[in-house]
C-alpha cells in the first residue's frame, strides 16, 4: 500500500510540475523550461572545461559555470515567472523523491548474527590522531581497559607496524583482534584476524568509517562500540585482498576493507603536494589526466566484461550503491561474494552533461560486479589507493574476495545499516502504481 501511494504521488507531482508553468506562463512557459534544461547542460559543460584545462579557457569556464544559472534566473524574474518556476521544481523533487521511495522493496536478509561468547583477552590497537582525536575524546582506551581488554595507544611521533603488533599479540595469546582508527589500518589488522582465525572488532574512531557504516555501527559515538566485548554477536563478511605482479610473482596479498582505486584518485594522492595543498593539485594535475596525456592508460578485466582505458576505477569489496545522496559511500551487504567495480570514462563535455542530467547514470559510467578483478596498463608499476592509502603496485593488478573469511564481533544492539533509494525510472514507477492500482480494484471487485 505505501510503495503504490508513493508511486501515485510521484506521477501526480511530476504532471503537475509542468502543469504549473503551462497554467500561469502559457506556452511561453515551454521556452523557458527549456532554456533552463539547456542552461544545465551548459553548466555541467563548464565544469568539465573547468577540470579539463589551464589558464585563459578554465577562467572562461569558471565564469560560464556562475554566468548561466544567474542569466537563467534574472531570464525567469524578468518574465515574472520566478515563483512558478520554483514550485515547478518543487513538485518535480517530490516526484523524484516519491518515485525513488515507492522503488525501495522489502529489505533484502541482513548479515546473518551468530552467537559468540566473550573474548577472555581482547587485544586493541587505536591510533589517537585518527577522526580527529576520537580516541581521547571518547576516552575509548581507559574504557576498554575497564572492560578487560588489552590496548596498545600508538604513538604519533614513531610510526609503527599495526599488523605486527597484533600478531605479536596473537602469539601471546589474544583471542579477539580490534582496531580504533582508520580504514586503511583496520584492513591490516584483519588480514591478521583472518590469518589467524579470530575475531575482529570494529571501532568507528576513523574520520569516514566506510566499513564502520556498512556494519551498522554507530559512527557518532564510538564507544558504543566497545559493547561487542561484553555482549557482541559474530557477523561473516567477505574480504577483498590485492595483490602486485604477474602469475610468476609471488608478492604479498594486501587486505582491503572497502576499495581499491586506479586511475585518476590515485594518481593525485601520490603527489607530494597534495598532503599540502589539495586543491591546488587536483585542478594543476586533472587536466593531463582526464585527457590521458600523463598517467597510464588502463585496461580492466572484470570477470567476462572488459574496459579499455577508463579515467578512474574503484574495485570493492561488495558493491556501492549507485541511487542515492550517499553515493559510493553505502553498501547494503558485506556478503555478496562478489567484487564490486565501477569504472568512469568520459570523453568530452556531453557526456559529463549526460552523467549530470541523469543523477550519474550515463555512458560514462559502468557497474558490474565479478569475483575476480585485473587491472593492467603499459607501464610496469602503477599508483593505487587502497582504504585510503597511497600505493605503488607492479602491473597487473590482482583484486580477488574472500567470501565469509572475516568473523566481525559488533555490538548485539546497534544502529543497523541505513537503506539507500534505487536510481529513479519512471517507467517502473507508472508499472508500479497502475499494476497495483488494478490489482487492488480487481480484489475490491471479488
Amino acid at each position: 500500500m505505501r510503495r503504490r501511494w508513493a508511486a501515485r504521488l510521484s506521477l501526480a507531482a511530476g504532471v503537475a510540475a509542468p502543469v504549473v508553468l503551462l497554467v500561469f506562463g502559457g506556452l511561453a512557459s515551454l521556452v523557458l523550461m527549456a532554456v533552463g534544461w539547456a542552461g544545465l547542460a551548459l553548466t555541467a559543460a563548464g565544469v568539465w572545461w573547468m577540470l579539463t584545462h589551464t589558464g585563459r579557457i578554465r577562467v572562461l569556464a569558471g565564469l560560464l559555470v556562475v554566468a548561466v544559472p544567474l542569466a537563467v534566473l534574472v531570464l525567469y524574474a524578468t518574465a515574472g515567472l520566478l515563483w512558478d518556476v520554483l514550485l515547478s521544481l518543487g513538485l518535480w523533487a517530490l516526484a523524484v523523491s516519491a518515485g525513488r521511495a515507492a522503488l525501495v522493496e522489502d529489505p533484502s536478509p541482513a548479515v546473518p548474527e551468530r552467537p559468540a561468547q566473550r573474548a577472555e583477552r581482547p587485544f586493541l590497537i587505536m591510533n589517537p590522531r585518527s577522526g580527529g582525536g576520537k580516541v581521547g575524546k571518547f576516552r575509548l582506551a581507559e574504557r576498554a581497559r575497564a572492560l578487560g581488554a588489552e590496548v596498545v595507544v600508538l604513538d604519533p611521533a614513531r610510526p609503527q607496524d599495526v599488523a605486527e603488533l597484533a600478531c605479536r599479540a596473537v602469539r601471546g595469546g589474544a583471542d579477539l583482534l580490534g582496531v580504533a582508527g582508520g580504514d586503511g589500518t583496520q584492513a591490516l589488522v584483519a588480514g591478521v584476524a583472518v590469518e589467524h582465525g579470530l575475531p575482529f572488532m570494529v571501532i568507528s574512531a576513523g574520520t569516514r568509517n566506510h566499513f564502520a557504516l556498512d556494519l551498522g555501527l554507530d559512527r557518532k559515538d564510538p564507544a558504543t562500540c566497545l559493547e561487542a566485548l561484553t555482549d557482541g554477536v559474530e557477523l561473516r563478511v567477505d574480504l577483498g585482498y590485492i595483490r602486485a605482479g604477474g602469475p610468476a610473482e609471488r608478492s604479498a596479498e594486501r587486505v582491503f576493507v572497502n576499495s581499491a582505486s586506479f586511475g585518476v584518485y590515485a594518481e593525485v594522492v601520490q603527489s607530494p603536494a597534495y598532503r599540502d595543498d589539495k586543491v591546488r593539485t587536483i585542478l594543476e594535475m586533472l587536466p593531463d589526466l582526464l585527457a590521458h596525456d600523463s598517467g597510464a592508460r588502463l585496461s580492466v578485466r572484470a570477470g567476462a566484461s572488459a574496459l579499455d582505458g577508463p579515467q578512474a576505477v574503484l574495485v570493492s569489496n561488495n558493491p556501492y550503491q549507485r541511487g542515492d545522496s550517499a553515493g559510493l559511500g553505502r553498501r547494503e551487504r558485506l556478503d555478496s561474494g562478489e567484487l564490486g567495480v565501477l569504472s568512469i570514462e568520459v570523453a568530452n563535455a556531453a557526456e559529463a552533461a549526460e552523467l549530470l542530467l541523469h543523477g550519474g547514470q550515463g555512458r560514462g559510467l559502468t557497474a558490474v560486479t565479478a569475483r575476480e578483478v585485473v587491472v593492467d596498463a603499459a607501464a610496469p608499476v602503477i599508483p593505487v589507493g587502497v582504504d585510503g592509502e597511497a600505493l605503488m603496485l607492479s602491473t597487473p593488478v590482482r583484486c580477488r574476495l574472500a567470501s565469509g573469511a572475516l568473523r566481525v564481533r559488533v555490538p548485539r544492539h546497534r544502529p543497523g545499516v541505513p537503506r539507500g533509494t534505487p536510481p529513479m525510472d519512471w517507467r517502473r514507477v507508472r508499472q508500479l502504481a497502475l499494476t497495483m492500482g488494478r490489482a487492488a480494484a480487481g480484489h475490491g471487485a471479488a
